[in-house]
């Protein structure tokens, strides 16, 4: 006989028959009452509503027996009560999970609390060491600070805000150059990435304490060095700019560049000349480098591969200042070597930087216009459209058209001026002419290139060549042709220059 026994929210099939009972047909009614998909998705549910009621019967109470008999088990009715009672009772375990992560996050969130008031404690040991009287104490203190604050940008704020950057400056003062050296790194590490402790180590006088460092005679070049990195890193917020530049840090920095003495390591030299890209960005700083007499010396420095580009980004912040544009015009063979720059396919960069500089020069000035085409700018102007980058191409279509149209209006004040008598016989006419034209040409010989002469050249055989065919075609042998006939042939034949 077949029974169904059911637990609280699971049915346990159990199939039974009398020993003395044959086996029959009626003995398995149960089977065909549903399919055997039916039955697996019944055991499937009875797993989901929480395991089998075998456990659970000794809580069951005589209501929730089911009616003995062998009658049909009803898969639908089962899962239906199923999602009924995982309705009334919680799911135990998502809700476990869910608390457990809730308690991780907890822990965590305590865990970080607990570190950052640990942290807090710490800063503030180091700042009331920082404002001991104990030199070993400041010194102990400063350290510390520039190991918290060499990766840890909250760590900088924290102690900047706690009140460490006064004693840092004050430390500046002493006399012992392992404690200066301790007190630079630290607000430099301050002021990393961190704009309001910039302004506020410049503001609290720190820049006119470092100059005391290094203006005498034989500063220490640790210190030296110390010093010029952090003016690097303060310059580079525009507020500080005009305050270090009107320092006398400009005067310095130069003086490290240049290392006559031979004293300053390499490092030292590349963060000057970064220094001094910060400066030059304002235009207040610009006349104090020129009095500095860098651009000789930068100009100088042209065609190392390794400050180049530098350079070049230096003489685009000041070349917009007149008085920039004459020390730069003024330095032997500087056009030369700027338009060698444009040759230098594989750096773009100093490609783009020397065509800015030109094309200012060039647009402000008819004397360099002159210069950078006796150069031989023409041409490398005309391979730099052609291989150069967009930019670069841009510049130097507009130097081009300068050029062109400055060269417009050289020849036609060479051609189209009274040099030429009011009468000419007809016959003498293009011997007259060219003879005109020819000792203009010896006027100007000693300040036009190569290629001037060329394009001359070419005019004197085109107006030649037009006279005479115009002589003929008039047949008049002896007849005189007026002089303006001959101003407007001139002129027209001239108005088309090489296209530059």
């Amino acid at each position: 006989m077949g029974k169904c026994h059911r637990g609280n929210d699971v049915a346990s099939v159990v199939l039974d028959r009398p020993s003395s009972t044959p086996p029959g047909p009626d003995h398995f009614k149960l089977w065909s009452s549903f399919s055997r998909a039916s039955f697996r998705r019944m055991i499937l549910d009875a797993f989901r509503c929480g395991g089998g009621g075998r456990h659970k019967r000794a809580s069951r109470s005589p209501s929730d027996q089911p009616p003995p008999g062998p009658g049909p088990v009803d898969p639908v009715n089962l899962r239906s009560k199923c999602e009924r009672n995982e309705k009334q009772k919680k799911p135990a375990g998502s809700d476990r999970l869910s608390e457990l992560l809730r308690l991780s996050e907890s822990s965590e969130n305590e865990e970080d609390v607990r570190r950052k008031e640990q942290m807090l404690e710490e800063f503030k040991g180091v700042v009331k060491r920082l404002q001991s009287s104990h030199v070993d104490a400041v010194l102990e203190g400063a350290k510390e600070v520039r190991r918290f604050t060499k990766e840890d940008s909250d760590a900088r704020t924290t102690l900047a805000l706690l009140g460490a950057i006064p004693p840092l400056i004050a430390l500046l003062d002493s006399e012992d150059s392992v404690s200066q050296i301790a007190a630079l790194y630290a607000l430099l590490n301050l002021g990393i990435g961190n704009d309001a402790n910039k302004a506020a180590i410049v503001k609290a006088g720190a820049v006119h304490k470092m100059l005391k460092l290094v203006v005498i005679e034989f500063p220490n070049p640790e210190v030296a060095e110390a010093v010029v990195a952090n003016f690097l890193g303060l310059s580079a917020l525009d507020s500080n700019k005009p305050i270090i530049g009107s320092s006398g840090a400009i005067a310095f920095l130069v003086k490290t560049l240049k290392n006559v003495e031979n004293t300053n390591s390499c490092q030292a030299r590349q963060d000057s000349l970064r220094a001094l890209y910060n400066l030059s960005i304002s235009p207040l700083n610009v006349i104090t480098i020129l009095e500095s007499d860098l651009i000789p010396y930068l100009m100088n420095k042209l065609g190392d591969m390794d400050v180049t580009e530098r350079i070049l980004s230096i003489l685009c912040n000041v070349v917009s200042v007149a008085e920039a544009r004459k020390a730069i015009s003024s330095v032997p063979d500087v056009f030369p070597m700027l338009i060698d720059i444009l040759s230098w396919t594989d750096a773009p960069g100093c490609q783009e930087k020397a065509s800015y500089i030109l094309m200012v020069m060039a647009h402000k000035s008819y004397g360099d216009r002159q210069t950078m085409i006796e150069a031989g700018v023409a041409s490398a102007l005309l391979e730099l459209t052609l291989l150069g980058s967009t930019l670069a191409q841009k510049r130097a279509s507009r130097i081009l058209e300068s050029l062109r149209v400055d060269k417009g209006k050289q020849v036609s004040e060479n051609y189209g001026g009274g040099g030429v008598g009011a009468t000419i016989s007809a016959p003498q006419a293009s011997t007259a002419y060219s003879s005109s034209v020819q000792s203009k040409d010896r006027m100007d010989d000693d300040m036009m290139s190569e290629e001037k002469k060329a394009v001359k050249q070419l005019v004197q055989q085109s107006l030649q060549s037009n006279m005479k065919r115009i002589v003929k075609r008039a047949n008049l042998p002896h007849e005189f042709v007026p002089s303006d006939h001959l101003k407007s042939l001139t002129s027209s034949s001239t108005s088309k220059s090489l296209p530059f």
